[in-house]
């Protein structure tokens, strides 16, 4: 007997799309705001339902912490791993961000990044049927953590100087995608506390 059942097929669609990360928002894993209440699954104040994050409680306005990416440089994965030894399966999202120019205020929130655990918020290029941007969730349950990266000068008068930092994580389940906003990113009525700071 099957544990589980399929419950769809896929077609091949004629949509086109774009990859990459136009905006990556932190926010701080303790500032989720955990209210059984609320019917969060992971306990931390975010509500995913069929693989969608459709509520958001955060204990504080301060919210989120948005960083703009330039275009072509950050991605996101997440690698699917099961055995069949154990019967058990994982997923490890990863979020490679990329920002130029090396500054001290850079410098001073990396090192507070290097310290927290985060939930992130990675909002692509690719956009649904209406033209609002796809939002992605990394770390839902058990939050991210920044483990690695670089600080680079270049080399050439062409070259780049800044940062590419590194996040991961370890999750139950596969990333889900943000609820469909109204006219801006997080502006979702269901979600609670949810500002924005852009610099």
């Amino acid at each position: 007997m099957a544990c589980t059942a399929l419950t769809k097929g896929r077609a091949l669609t004629c949509d086109r799309t774009q990859g990459g990360i136009k905006y990556v928002y932190f926010g701080v894993y303790d500032d989720f705001n955990a209210n059984a209440d609320t019917g969060e699954i992971y306990g931390t104040g975010i509500v995913v339902s069929s693989g969608e994050v459709t509520d958001i409680e955060m204990a504080t306005s301060t919210g989120l912490y948005r960083y703009a990416t330039p275009i072509g440089t950050s991605s996101l994965s997440e690698a699917i791993t099961g055995t069949r030894e154990t019967g058990t399966y994982m997923y490890a999202p990863s979020l490679t961000m990329v920002l130029n120019k090396l500054t001290k205020e850079d410098q001073n929130q990396i090192k507070l990044l290097s310290t927290t655990k985060v939930v992130v918020f990675a909002q692509l290029y690719e956009q649904l049927s209406n033209g609002h941007d796809v939002i992605v969730c990394l770390g839902a349950e058990n939050g991210m953590y920044l483990n690695s990266g670089t600080e680079d000068s270049g080399t050439a008068w062409g070259d780049r100087n800044g940062y590419s930092l590194t996040f991961d994580g370890m999750e139950q389940n596969p990333f889900p995608m943000v609820a469909d906003y109204t006219t801006r990113a997080f502006d979702n009525a269901a979600f609670t506390n949810v500002g924005v700071t852009i610099s």
